[in-house]
């Protein structure tokens, strides 16, 4: 999955009908909101828009006939395996008018390509490692983990034998980091995964 870097617009005219679409990316149900009202045109006959943010989405047609504008929008998203992200499409009325069908291509095929052109970003997702080792092989996984750039351990405390780390990593990363530890301290050393 891939978020994008920044914000993007892209503008069209469609039968006399001007789009205008403005994507960007957002971590929390109260970002979308707010670049959804910093977005919206308000000389524009409708402003509609859609955002996901994991297996939270939303979207509106905001007085366009149901089903043809948020939910195209929504799509665009998905197609192109987009999360966290909003996308707000106004339109000004050129007087011609489109139909249903006219209006789910022209919202999302706007939104489309607006995300198309933008900038993106993967998403990683971390799981956490918590490490109990001997002081003398905390030096080794700690060089070990320098193979791994997304990695972070911090030194979570100590017990009477040698430290505890909290290590953050990469969820595809987590088995290949385990059997480092492992080997590096020849079976010694305790790994718990725990949530993220």
């Amino acid at each position: 999955m891939f978020t994008l870097k920044k914000r993007e617009q892209f503008e069209q005219e469609i039968k006399k009908s001007r789009f205008l679409a403005s994507a960007g990316p957002v971590g929390t149900e109260e970002e979308a909101r707010g670049f959804i009202a910093a977005c919206s045109q308000r000389d524009a006959g409708h402003n509609c828009w859609a955002f996901r943010i994991g297996d939270l989405y939303r979207s509106s047609d905001d007085g366009e006939p149901g089903g043809t504008a948020g939910r195209p929008i929504l799509q665009a998203m998905d197609g192109q395996k987009l999360d966290q992200v909003a996308v707000v499409v106004s339109r000004w009325f050129g007087g011609v008018l489109l139909g249903a069908g006219g209006l789910v291509r022209a919202y999302g095929g706007t939104a489309a390509a607006c995300l198309h052109a933008a900038e993106r970003r993967p998403i990683i997702t971390f799981s956490a490692l918590s490490v109990t080792c001997a002081f003398a092989d905390e030096a080794r996984i700690r060089s070990g983990l320098g193979t791994f750039p997304a990695a972070l351990a911090e030194t979570n405390g100590f017990t009477p034998e040698g430290v505890q780390l909290q290590i953050k990593v990469p969820c595809e990363q987590v088995d290949d980091i385990v059997r480092m530890i492992t080997d590096l301290s020849r079976g010694q050393a305790k790994v718990q995964k725990r949530p993220g």
